[in-house]
């Protein structure tokens, strides 16, 4: 029998999209909830899956004069300390990291980036959802010599989209490895990937796009995997 595989992911208020698209990678997989105060359950897991949600507040990323154009009803400040000292964990432990939505503006500030914490008052279109609820979808390009390209053998695709904040500064270390037609970096990456530990930030939701055998879905949850194996073999 296979030895599990144990993926921690970050509580969230859609936190059943996440697990069940994970433990659909295989029967030898398993989720543990990571939530405010039980920090020590990271340590449980062999890989750090950190979902969407609310907005980071901006003081985390030393703009605190962008706090009016972030949602005040949807902010946690107790989330984005506990996600950045989870960060802090996997990065000092090699636990390989797949970041959604959130996740990726939470990666990148772990980094020492920034988030611009409004698209439309920034001057770009809006990606937010649509007016009936839905994702909306657009096109993305994929950089050709990415280690993202690597990983989904594609170099444009359509992808589902669902916030209001995105990157602005890049993180140190990290590249923008894929952008949407208007030039909001939907992707980041290690700079040296071949020599670090599994780091993959996206801004769209796999877990629940509508074409789940998409590369941007399957790939994705897939390298992750492969990578989380590797670790558990290591350590």
């Amino acid at each position: 029998m296979k030895d599990k595989l144990t993926i921690g992911i970050t509580d969230c208020s859609k936190y059943s999209n996440y697990s069940n698209w994970v433990i659909s990678y295989a029967d030898t997989v398993e989720v543990l909830k990571l939530g405010v105060g039980d920090f020590d359950a990271i340590k449980k897991c062999d890989g750090l899956l950190l979902t969407g949600g609310e907005d980071v507040n901006p003081r985390f990323y030393n703009k605190p004069e962008n706090l009016e154009y972030c949602y005040a009803d949807d902010m946690n400040e107790a989330r984005d300390e506990f996600e950045l000292k989870l960060l802090e964990y996997s990065q000092q432990n090699a636990l390989p990291v797949l970041g959604i939505c959130r996740g990726m503006q939470i990666g990148n500030v772990f980094f020492g980036g920034t988030l611009i914490p409004d698209i439309p008052s920034w001057g770009k279109p809006s990606h937010a959802k649509l007016a009936n609820g839905n994702d909306k979808y657009h096109p993305v390009n994929i950089d050709s010599h990415s280690w993202l390209r690597r990983i989904l053998q594609a170099d444009e695709g359509l992808i589902n989209s669902n916030h209001h904040q995105c990157v602005d500064k890049i993180g140190y270390g990290l590249v923008v490895s894929a952008h949407s037609l208007d030039g909001i970096a939907e992707a980041l990456e290690r700079s040296s990937p071949e020599n670090s530990s599994f780091l993959c930030l996206v801004q769209w939701h796999p877990e629940r796009m509508q074409d789940q055998q998409s590369p941007f879905v399957r790939n994705i949850l897939n390298a992750f995997m492969e990578a989380v194996r590797t670790w558990k073999r290591k350590y």
